[in-house]
């Protein structure tokens, strides 16, 4: 774990499932006037892994955020959950309401349907636009290869992360960062997603769903996406607006899943005004 300046604690809470905290370090730039926590989950980064993969669950996530917050001996705290990470901030949310100052969700999915949409979605614009990698993909779909698979991981990953994430994609080249443990956790991913999660969502991201319970939330809220953003998709994410109609809702023009990274000089700015 990590802390950064001063004021009232944010939580920042990594995306995946799987990642750890390091691509987020961009937000110390509001620690000014809050005090950033960076931490990675339970089977992520520096911390412990399951003994067996069942271990890894969105409940659990969940529940770790509340051990944390016990942990620092906080009162109340904001919560900022980016892509994953924005589904166990609107669980805690939901069920410790009384524990949260303002809630903030980042390029994030809703329900399982929203995930199933970045699923079809991607498979669409990889199969349109990288045809040769798709049918290296279906050759061994085929055989009865499936999404957890090494070699299916090996040809998905193919594609270059800025075809899908981001709206320039040359800012991502070369950002890969000193070596970190554990960086990503391809069997927690695949646990949580479901054995061919990239095709069919299962598991907890398969059954998750807050819509109904969004609008029931008194804190503020704050939620923003990018207009290129080609996972957390704006035909889903302006559903937002009608399934937590009291919240601020903010679509960033230039940037894909990460404006942090493609427009911080409007996302920090507009993080502070909202937190203070």
């Amino acid at each position: 774990m990590v802390e950064v300046g001063q004021g009232d604690p944010m939580i920042i809470i990594p995306g995946g499932p799987g990642g750890n905290h390091l691509k987020y370090r961009a937000f110390d730039a509001i620690a000014k006037d809050n005090k950033i926590i960076y931490y990675d989950g339970f089977g992520r980064g520096k911390s412990d892994t399951a003994k067996v993969v069942t271990e890894y669950t969105l409940a659990r996530d969940i529940e770790d955020i509340e051990s944390l917050r016990k942990a620092l001996k906080l009162n109340k705290i904001n919560v900022l959950g980016h892509s994953y990470g924005g589904l166990v901030a609107q669980g805690y949310a939901v069920k410790y309401p009384q524990n949260v100052n303002h809630l903030n969700l980042a390029d994030t999915f809703h329900s399982y349907l929203m995930w199933q949409k970045n699923d079809d979605n991607s498979n669409h614009e990889i199969k349109t636009n990288y045809p040769e990698v798709w049918a290296e993909l279906m050759v061994i779909r085929e055989k009865g290869a499936v999404s957890s698979d090494a070699s299916h991981q090996e040809i998905y990953g193919k594609v270059p992360y800025g075809f899908l994430y981001a709206y320039n994609p040359d800012i991502f080249v070369g950002r890969g960062g000193k070596p970190y443990p554990n960086p990503f956790n391809s069997k927690l991913y695949y646990q949580m997603v479901g054995r061919d999660g990239d095709f069919i969502v299962g598991s907890d991201i398969g059954t998750f769903d807050f819509r109904k319970d969004l609008k029931n939330l008194k804190l503020p809220v704050l939620i923003y996406g990018g207009r290129f953003d080609r996972v957390a998709v704006p035909e889903m994410m302006v559903k937002y607006k009608e399934y937590c109609p009291q919240a601020k809702f903010v679509m960033f023009e230039k940037s894909g899943h990460n404006p942090q990274v493609e427009e911080p000089e409007k996302l920090f700015p507009l993080i502070e005004s909202f937190l203070h």
